[in-house]
């Protein structure tokens, strides 16, 4: 943002016009005192003016307020009260009342380092009030002057084919200022000027963009990074929320402010706007996936390719995703602006979210895992001809071992086993009825029933081996054995029986 020129008493003392005279040296002065923005110039020979002060002014006056026999002390007193309610300089009218500026005075000015300047009597006080008016009107209207301007730039940028992003880096080129955009997940996906923040800046940015977005409601907010303020405005609904935009830079004036509200305000309708058509396109997504879940992937090839690119190149994972919510169009903005550079297919499946990615990409799985706190299952690599079959396998992951930011792969539960299957609810359940016989009988009785049967069964149905490791004769074994299938109604002489029995046994631990 280029600043104009703002109304200071360097503006004035350049002013020939005026024919004013620095008394203080500029090198003895507080630092920027000569380039303080000034709101007025306003004259009075009050002894103590400062109740009726406003702030960032310049003090006129003749000097009537001392007496002759005023000493250093009156002046001192004098300055001290204008510099802590904040004057910025003190103009003294000189042959009104005294030839020159006294020399106390001068010297009381120069302890509080605040600026001394001559006025001659040539130059009325209202010239000077009239010369920084003018300066603040021209500056007022230069501003609104570049605000028009930088918000007809920026309906422009809005019509880009990347109209968002279009828009925030057309905000930073006119306030000349870095400005990010954010996605919904805090990563950054659009700056200018590219690069120009420090990484150890731009990460503490994103854990703060992060954080305002995981709390769900519109917000804006502030953070100073060494010495550099940020400021952080939200993008979206309350429960919605798209993104954030974030400009570097200290206090906007009004018109400035202005501008990033529209900007804001433009952003966030263009987000509402895009919902029902995202919610088109995820109705057609969902179509999709049916249509692969038949294992024909020629209609999904072919919209795919007509509506946002080709599918992910087989071989190919297949996931199933449960998110929140909460976070499910931030997670749906996610897949979107990952497939811009990576193969991603995605759409609402059956039993939840489906995602593809091609094999090299399976570390977006885990990523998105990660970031939405979802429950992902994953396939084995396959053939869009045997999606089905994977999508099977990747609800299985899910619901197997699926815990919120954890992946899980059909892999290592095939890797586990038939049997090791068998941890689930229902199973346990159907396993304890069946077992309950000879729980009942054990317990009642004072039994060992349900003992022997195991270890029969791990001795794989040898008598003798079973009797020696539980330390009783073969006949109370083959007693047992015997009562058991009673009991049970079964005959363990077959093989289906006894592996039955054995997965009970599993499956109830």
């Amino acid at each position: 943002m280029s600043e104009d020129p703002q109304p200071t008493l360097r503006a004035l003392l350049e002013r020939r016009d005026l024919r004013l005279r620095l008394e203080s040296a500029e090198d003895t002065l507080l630092p920027g005192a000569l380039d303080a923005p000034l709101r007025w110039v306003h004259s009075t020979d009050l002894a103590d003016p400062t109740p009726f002060l406003t702030d960032d002014l310049l003090l006129l006056t003749t000097g009537t307020q001392f007496g002759p026999d005023a000493g250093d002390d009156e002046y001192h007193a004098y300055i001290a009260r204008l510099h802590a309610r904040g004057v910025h300089g003190l103009g003294f009218g000189t042959e009104v009342a005294r030839d020159g500026i006294p020399p106390a005075l001068a010297g009381a000015c120069r302890d509080a380092r605040m600026p001394l300047f001559e006025v001659p009597y040539r130059t009325p006080f209202i010239a000077l009030a009239r010369a920084n008016a003018e300066a603040v009107a021209a500056q007022a209207y230069a501003r609104r002057t570049w605000a028009l301007a930088a918000q007809r730039a920026i309906s422009l940028a809005a019509l880009r084919p990347d109209g968002l992003g279009a828009t925030v880096a057309e905000l930073g080129r006119q306030l000349e200022a870095w400005t990010g955009l954010f996605d919904a997940t805090g990563a950054l996906v659009r700056e200018h000027p590219s690069g120009a923040l420090d990484p150890a800046a731009r990460a503490e940015v994103a854990e703060e963009v992060g954080a305002l977005l995981r709390r769900g409601a519109r917000a804006g907010s502030s953070i100073e990074i060494d010495g550099e303020r940020f400021t952080l405005q939200t993008l979206g609904r309350g429960g919605h929320l798209r993104g954030a935009v974030v400009i570097a830079g200290g206090e906007l004036d009004l018109e400035g402010r202005g501008v990033v509200t529209s900007v804001i305000a433009m952003a966030g309708l263009a987000l509402e706007q895009n919902v029902g058509l995202n919610r088109a396109r995820g109705v057609l997504r969902a179509g999709l996936v049916h249509s692969l879940l038949t294992d024909d992937p020629s209609l999904a090839r072919r919209v795919a390719r007509e509506l946002w690119g080709a599918l992910p190149a087989a071989p190919v994972l297949v996931a199933v995703a449960e998110v929140a919510p909460a976070r499910e169009d931030a997670a749906a903005d996610w897949l979107e602006l990952r497939a811009t550079d990576r193969s991603i297919f995605h759409g609402r499946g059956p039993e939840g979210l489906v995602v593809a990615v091609a094999t090299s990409d399976h570390d977006l799985l885990d990523e998105f895992a990660t970031l939405f706190d979802a429950t992902v299952g994953v396939s084995q690599p396959c053939a869009y001809t045997s999606f089905a079959l994977a999508h099977a396998q990747a609800v299985t992951a899910h619901s197997r071992h699926g815990a919120a930011g954890r992946l899980s792969r059909f892999d290592d539960l095939a890797g586990e086993g038939v049997l090791a299957q068998l941890a689930g609810t229902e199973a346990r359940a159907v396993a304890a009825a069946r077992l309950a016989p000879l729980r009942t009988h054990d317990e009642s009785r004072g039994t060992a029933l349900l003992r022997t049967v195991r270890v029969w069964l791990e001795h794989d149905a040898r008598i003798d081996a079973t009797a020696q490791s539980l330390g009783i004769h073969r006949h109370t074994v083959r007693a047992r054995i015997a009562h058991a299938q009673t009991l049970l109604n079964v005959d363990l002489s077959t093989f289906p029986a006894r592996a039955e029995l054995w997965a009970a046994l599993v499956a109830t631990g």
